[in-house]
């Protein structure tokens, strides 16, 4: 069986995480957004999104990339809510049965005002 191999990245809120005031935590979300935007528009990361209902708070989001896990690492490091120590980063490879993932190129918001806009 053939196998397809992806990077997958894990963000979660470490425990030593800095509390923020409200308006500094939405100016870093909207960064850390538009962020990830930046990779997907440069063709890095093939999928994302927060996690919700989760039973663990700290897991806070996931991605899956189309780079090595090196390359992962270093563009992670960039994201300002990791810089901030707001978020931490899990890389791991990941494999699936060839085909048996599809990725579609969508539009991610930049910022909360646009994913709070829903379309």
């Amino acid at each position: 069986m053939r196998f397809d191999q992806h990077t997958v990245v894990l963000l979660v809120r470490p425990a030593d995480a800095p509390e923020l005031p409200l308006d500094a935590a939405d100016r870093l979300q909207d960064a850390h957004l538009a962020h990830q935007a930046g990779l997907v528009e440069q063709g890095h990361v093939i999928a994302a999104g927060p996690f919700v209902d989760q039973d663990d708070e700290r897991l806070r989001g996931f991605a899956v990339l189309s780079v090595d896990p090196t390359m992962a690492r270093e563009l992670y490091a960039n994201d300002p809510a990791v810089r901030a120590g707001r978020l931490a980063v899990r890389v791991a490879s990941w494999m699936v049965p060839e085909g048996n993932v599809r990725f579609e190129s969508v539009p991610v918001p930049r910022s909360m005002l646009e994913a709070a806009a829903g379309d």
